[in-house]
């Protein structure tokens, strides 16, 4: 057997990230727990500083712990909001550099939130259509500055996925909009289609009031295929 099958020996700081991914992992550290600090991990281990803040910044980076200057980094619990949110940066990347990666998002969001509105509608009670009534309630006065509209129409749909109860489509909802938001331009406002997108919202939640989730589900295409217009490039604004 000629073939060189050499042995990679790992980075000091991979090995205390995996040894401190499994006293996380394993449960004997809790969520809201503190690390231990930097010295106490230095002796544990026998490593210099450098390989513990390296293996510290890898776990803040999968979003196990927070990070604070002049704190112990605390435990955080994982959701789906924190595991999608690792992404949250390469998505921002590739979306910048790919027209077609925009609309294979934008796509994707029609996809996603056909079912969501059809759900909401199966599930919707008077407590959940009094929030979306009063969200567009808060857009339509937020017409002409454009970043408060945006932020009330993100509410909006993400207010549609929390209605199914299922903390991962609110999770993707939150992702979506965010990665989107970056590319909704402001022809939002100067051409007056804030008016489209406030009646169009209120046909979505009179369907869902009524429980009619093909009337949603075809309210929220026709809403999505107009708007998705208003995304584009930076370098097509």
């Amino acid at each position: 057997m000629n073939r060189s099958e050499p042995i990679v020996r790992r980075k000091l700081s991979d090995e205390v990230f995996a040894r401190l991914k499994r006293l996380i992992t394993s449960g004997e550290l809790q969520p809201g727990d503190d690390m231990p600090s930097e010295r106490e991990l230095m002796e544990r281990f026998e490593v210099g500083r450098p390989a513990i803040r390296e293996a510290m910044q890898a776990l803040s980076n999968m979003g196990l712990v927070a990070i604070s200057h002049g704190e112990r980094a605390k435990v955080l619990q994982l959701t789906a909001k924190s595991i999608i949110k690792q992404v949250d940066g390469a998505a921002k990347i590739i979306l910048s550099s790919s027209r077609d990666t925009l609309e294979h998002l934008k796509t994707a969001r029609i996809f996603f939130e056909r079912g969501m509105v059809r759900e909401a509608a199966e599930k919707a009670t008077s407590e959940d259509v009094q929030l979306l009534k009063a969200t567009v309630a808060e857009q339509r006065a937020a017409r002409g500055d454009s970043e408060a509209f945006i932020s009330a129409d993100m509410k909006f749909h993400t207010q549609i996925a929390s209605i199914s109860g299922n903390p991962i489509y609110v999770a993707v909802s939150e992702a979506t909009l965010g990665w989107l938001k970056e590319y909704h331009t402001e022809m939002l406002i100067w051409t007056g289609k804030e008016k489209y997108t406030l009646t169009e919202h209120e046909e979505i939640i009179d369907r869902i009031e009524h429980g009619d989730a093909d009337g949603a589900e075809k309210a929220m295409i026709k809403h999505l295929e107009r708007s998705r217009a208003l995304y584009v490039m930076n370098s097509e604004k």
